[in-house]
């Protein structure tokens, strides 16, 4: 008797639904959801449209993620509105054992951390290959004001790292909040929350995207055999 064949390998793309639909567990009914950027918070609002009568609406860290939940019908306020959140639903480049993340691929890791700072709970959805032990593979993102970039890519070489302005069409990216973003490799940030108040001192810079402050309360990963759930005290 022949053994039955291994199930295919689920691919990343499937992964990330398979995260973004367990994240729907987590949602709280009747109130405002805190909703992140990325190509797999993009699978949680594709699965939040299913919950749009039941939630008051969402508070969104992007102008892409807010047109993608209008484009469903959920409604979208500012920031300023909404007092605090019960939770948070976002992705990450990196998370390690202790809910630390890097963040900001996406160039939207300002207001990421502005909807997270609100949030009671911070449930970070991600593909298992986000797991790390030590934060920094991925290049760090850094929120600059253009005029101290130059300024910041040589703070970093001072500290190993190497830095370089992210570009897009040929220019320098631009945020939603009119800024530039600083990509940096080269780093092994072994204390998250030590690095990142440090660099968020240095003047010119918006944001770092390490999230230490705002760490993972949860995280979803994604993985072949299903989605395995971390929990962060």
């Amino acid at each position: 008797m022949t053994s039955p064949a291994p199930a295919p390998a689920l691919t990343q793309d499937e992964l990330k639904a398979q995260v973004g639909l367990a994240a729907l567990d987590y949602v709280v009914k009747g109130e405002i959801v805190g909703v992140g950027t990325g190509s797999t918070v993009n699978k949680f609002i594709d699965a939040l449209a299913t919950l749009k009568t039941q939630i008051r609406g969402a508070v969104s860290s992007s102008v892409a993620s807010t047109e993608r939940l209008q484009a469903l019908g959920i409604p979208v306020f500012d920031s300023n509105e909404v007092e605090e959140l019960a939770v948070y639903i976002d992705g990450a480049d990196e998370i390690d054992g202790r809910g630390y993340m890097i963040k900001g691929g996406g160039a939207a890791l300002t207001r990421e951390k502005i909807v997270a700072a609100q949030s009671r709970r911070f449930v970070c959805i991600a593909d298992s290959s986000k797991l790390v032990n030590t934060l920094g593979a991925f290049p760090l993102p850094v929120e600059v004001i253009p005029m101290a970039t130059q300024r910041v890519i040589r703070q970093f070489a001072r500290l190993g790292g190497q830095a370089q302005v992210r570009r897009k069409d040929g220019a320098p990216l631009v945020t939603d909040n009119g800024q530039h973003i600083v990509d940096v490799t080269g780093l092994r940030i072994t204390d998250p929350l030590g690095f990142e108040t440090e660099v968020n001192q240095w003047p010119g810079v918006i944001t770092v995207g390490v999230f230490a402050r705002q760490r993972a309360s949860v995280c979803l990963l994604g993985t072949s055999s299903g989605v395995r759930t971390m929990r962060f005290g």
